[in-house]
């Protein structure tokens, strides 16, 4: 690893890992080991080691997996659901499952469809089906945190992409835990130092049966794009996406960022259908989303 100027044996390599999150997890005050967690699993790689890294800490750690009706001629959210179950069962480990299509009537493509008649990629309404239904379970099962397997190369390239636009009210929330208020649930991103090839190493050495396709509509996505461009920068310099996000955190910290705070926060309430924290005055996104395409149907 030319970024840690390190070298590790399998055996070794297997322990460093773990010992590296738990202390991310102490450094930025994540979690307790008396704490509930809700790790949001997706059948990938990161998602399921971070699952098996929190289990061997000791931790209470459940699984949430979100069925998003997504084919793309791999049959993407079966397949991947079917190695989060087998995961799971392997290590006698508690796993909930819901099916977007099954609980609102329509797959994610399906919604993407009706929300944007057929223009973009249904990343955006994917988002926020995933935002809302992990809030919603995470909240409704008493689960005290919510955890999900970004990694440096994720978190460097939302920085990045987030810094292009100087986007300041997303600058200023990103980092590795996320508050819980008002309605919403604590989440943290204990893998967020750790580059997607160290994660990959880990799931190979750990024996962890992962999906390796990315999702069907990731293909030619803004977040790919700034991640190549990332890693032009780190193959020429070794640990400059470490140093970028670092560097990052250490500004927010001290509050040394180029980008004004803004004082006027929008304030949230309960949306009247399904009780989530919503900021619109009536009905929220997710519900009016699921309402136009039950109205189209």
């Amino acid at each position: 690893m030319r970024q840690h100027k390190l070298a590790l044996c399998k055996d070794h390599y297997l322990e460093w890992i773990p010992e590296q999150t738990a202390r991310f997890i102490k450094k930025y005050e994540m979690f307790t080991p008396e704490e509930k967690i809700l790790v949001a699993v997706s059948g990938g790689k990161d998602s399921l080691a971070l699952w098996d890294i929190l289990t061997r800490l000791g931790y209470q750690a459940d699984g949430l997996y979100l069925g998003l009706g997504i084919d793309g001629g791999i049959n993407y959210s079966h397949e991947s659901q079917r190695l989060t179950e087998k995961f799971a069962y392997e290590n006698n480990l508690k796993l909930h499952v819901l099916d977007i299509e099954k609980e609102y009537g329509q797959s994610i493509p399906v919604l993407s469809e009706i929300s944007h008649r057929g223009h973009g990629r249904p990343c955006a309404v994917c988002g926020l089906a995933k935002r809302h239904e992990m809030n919603r379970i995470a909240r409704e099962l008493g689960y005290d945190v919510l955890a999900t397997g970004h990694n440096l190369d994720d978190e460097a390239a939302v920085l990045f992409g987030n810094t292009l636009r100087w986007s300041a009210e997303h600058i200023l929330r990103q980092g590795p835990v996320l508050p819980g208020a008002d309605g919403l649930a604590r989440k943290v991103k204990p893998l967020c130092r750790f580059y997607e090839r160290e994660m990959t190493a880990y799931s190979i050495l750990r024996g962890i049966e992962y999906i390796y396709e990315e999702c069907p509509f990731a293909e030619g996505s803004q977040s790919i794009f700034y991640k190549e461009a990332l890693n032009q920068l780190e193959t020429a310099r070794p640990g400059a996406k470490l140093i970028y996000y670092l560097g990052f955190l250490e500004a927010r910290k001290s509050g040394n960022l180029f980008v004004e705070k803004n004082e006027r926060h929008a304030q949230l309430h309960p949306c009247p259908k399904c009780g989530q924290p919503t900021s619109a005055p009536e009905l929220c996104s997710f519900c009016r989303m699921i309402e136009k395409a039950v109205s189209e149907v």
